[in-house]
């Protein structure tokens, strides 16, 4: 194999591990980002060395079938690079199909400058909707992981309500920002229960309103809040506090869409996996989550140094991820050019500062 100019000694020393699984991992992180999709036959082909692309692919088979992955200390490596101290939770779920197979995955990411970084996530053995007791069990996870004290609150769109859901978010003392149906049943300001929509159809398009007072939704005394968007149709979000700034704080939301796009068609070609077996996909995740998370820090990095053009219309000519992966991606298809050894050891470099600093801003409970 080539040089991987640092990245095996940065995992190793952040996850520990056997020193060839860790090379392994450090080289399929590189070919993941060389070739742009998590095909394993293709990513192989990006290993180099002396051995032939069959060794490697065997290898990466061998990587995911037998390698214990500690998938905490990958949310901690994530939210290490975020480097915040309160962070608002997104979440959703992506889903698509492999034949018959259907790949469902529970996804809980950062939301950051626009886009979010993938936190925790489990696979969904199903078609469809996560139940209660799946948000509970990620949800937990993460404030085991972190605390809830830094989670700022938790944004999720309308397939994530229900009355026991809401009931374990105002115990856990975690502040919501979750949209409901427009024909939600919310009680008026008599008590009647009435559709949401109909709270809010004095609104013109644009405006927005916090009712007054807590109203009854499923038994829980709830702030609503609406938007009427210009299509005419209703925005209406639930929380338990602070209302005036939910609308803002639901905007956030949208960014695990954009994290989706990165994982998928728009970067690493997530949905190119033959794997069908959930233990395998959740480990696929968790290497593109490190992939993600360097190439996003990178492109910060070098919009710092260097920011991204701006199009006539306004707006930047590509993403922070695309800019940090469009570099790393050139300087590993160059690797035989020496001078892009220099820049690409250096992201590595900036990788392992951004960790230490992540780590020592953000101290999480042992």
């Amino acid at each position: 194999m080539n040089s991987d100019i640092g990245l095996t000694g940065v995992i190793k020393g952040f996850f520990g591990g056997h020193g060839a699984r860790v090379a392994c991992v450090a080289h399929l992180i590189l070919g993941l980002i060389q070739v742009r999709t998590v095909n394993l036959v293709q990513i192989a082909q990006a290993f180099g060395g002396a051995a032939r692309s069959e060794s490697h692919y065997k290898r990466l088979q061998r990587l995911f079938r037998t390698f214990e992955l500690d998938f905490d200390r990958v949310a901690r490596f994530v939210a290490a690079l975020v480097a915040v101290q309160r962070f608002a939770l997104t979440m959703d779920r992506t889903n698509w199909k492999i034949g018959r197979v259907d790949i469902n995955l529970l996804v809980v990411g950062i939301a950051y400058k626009g886009t979010a970084f993938p936190l925790l996530w489990m696979t969904l053995p199903k078609r469809g909707n996560s139940n209660t007791a799946e948000r509970m069990s990620i949800v937990s996870r993460c404030v085991r992981l972190f605390g809830k004290e830094r989670i700022r609150c938790l944004l999720a769109d309308r397939e994530f309500v229900g009355a026991e859901w809401f009931s374990y978010l105002l115990e856990q003392q975690i502040l919501m920002r979750i949209r409901i149906k427009n024909n939600t049943k919310v009680a008026s300001a008599r008590g009647r229960k009435v559709a949401a929509r109909n709270l809010f159809r004095d609104l013109r398009p644009g405006q927005c309103k916090v009712l007054a007072g807590k109203r009854d939704l499923w038994g829980h005394a709830l702030f609503i809040v609406g938007l009427k968007m210009e299509d005419g149709d209703f925005l209406i979000v639930a929380t338990q506090a602070v209302p005036e700034t939910a609308l803002s704080d639901y905007a956030e939301r949208w960014e695990i869409e954009t994290l989706f796009g990165c994982l998928k068609s728009r970067g690493l070609n997530f949905e190119a996996t033959r794997m069908t077996e959930y233990d395998r996909i959740e480990k696929l995740l968790a290497f593109l989550a490190i992939a993600f998370s360097w190439a996003h820090i990178t492109g910060e990095w070098l919009h710092a140094r260097k920011p991204i053009e701006v199009k006539k219309r306004g707006r930047p000519a590509r993403s922070i991820f695309r800019y940090g992966l469009d570099h790393l991606r050139h300087c590993l298809l160059n690797k035989n050019d020496r001078s892009q050894m220099s820049p690409l050891a250096e992201a590595t470099r900036h990788l392992a500062r951004k960790l230490r600093r992540g780590l020592a801003l953000t101290p999480v409970p042992a």
